[in-house]
């Protein structure tokens, strides 16, 4: 009798795994601290997807599925059929008959990778989809976040983490939110009136009134390709009150994450940036690593 054909391991939102697959996800990414290549996905085949410009994620998926052993096919949106009209379904439709054993999507529409994944007999993997969800980025800020506090999950329950800007229109918030609190964290958020969704967090215009007593600061970029209007005179007012400073971080311990790109002096200022408090480039280092354990659980 043949065994019915396992679903497809789908990631378009962090609810997607369970409290053990994300733990595990995180300890498998740790082992990958070494860079070193795998043939864990040799002859599997992965295509990447970006209807929106990407460059950490893009090239982090890139390069974990090479770790991996994968072959790599990037869609080229601006010269595919896409452009010429092609509708989603048929898209779909035709990457799939090519049999690719997951698709990495990138959309501007919210539920784009659902709707995809309706259509495909292949893992779907949400590398962004409009101010929806961004999986893989709440996963590897959880990771560095793990990392800082004693290597430990447990360790954050309790913890402050204060997320900043353009949260309404932010997919790393509404991933981030679901995720940390998940895991305990006291998520505040910190923006001017207009960049707050509804939300029943803890809220607050005043970044300094938070400052002493939050653990990690997550500053947002202002995503002004998603405003409708101009909302502020000039990004200098609203880095007046948002930026992130020697100031603002004073003498405390907390650190400092951003998804990129970083607005500098905008979002958080170039001292900030060059201060070891600042953990940019480990979410970086870190991106690479989880989307490794993330295409091995989800393809392997």
């Amino acid at each position: 009798m043949q065994m019915p054909t396992p679903a497809p391991k789908h990631l378009l939102r962090t609810s997607d795994l369970s409290l053990s697959q994300i733990e595990s996800i995180l300890s498998k990414a740790q082992t990958y601290k070494d860079m070193h290549h795998r043939e864990i996905l040799k002859n599997k085949t992965i295509i990447t997807i970006f209807f929106e410009n990407s460059t950490r994620t893009l090239s982090s998926f890139e390069i974990a599925a090479k770790r991996l052993g994968a072959d790599v096919i990037r869609l080229d949106v601006s010269k595919s059929s896409t452009a010429k009209g092609e509708s989603m379904s048929d898209t779909a439709a035709n990457l799939n008959a090519m049999k690719p054993n997951a698709i990495i999507i990138r959309h501007k529409n919210a539920g784009a990778g659902y709707y995809l994944k309706s259509q495909v007999s292949c893992p779907i993997i949400n590398g962004g989809d409009g101010a929806h969800a961004h999986p893989t980025q709440a996963l590897l800020d959880l990771l560095t976040l793990k990392e800082h506090f004693g290597n430990d999950l447990k360790n954050l329950k309790g913890k402050k983490i204060a997320i900043i800007g353009d949260i309404k229109n932010s997919r790393v918030a509404n991933s981030n939110i679901e995720l940390l609190s998940l895991f305990g964290m006291e998520v505040i958020l910190v923006a001017p009136p207009h960049f707050l969704p509804p939300t029943n967090l803890r809220t607050t215009h005043n970044l300094r009134e938070i400052a002493k007593e939050v653990d990690v600061f997550m500053s947002l970029r202002t995503q002004t390709e998603r405003h409708d209007k101009q909302i502020y005179g000039s990004l200098k007012d609203y880095a007046s009150q948002y930026c992130l400073t020697l100031e603002i971080l004073g003498d405390t311990n907390a650190i400092v994450l951003h998804p990129g790109p970083v607005h500098r002096n905008i979002d958080i200022d170039d001292e900030v940036l060059k201060d070891s408090r600042c953990k940019v480039l480990e979410q970086v280092t870190n991106g690479v690593c989880v989307r490794m354990a993330v295409l091995e659980f989800c393809c392997a």
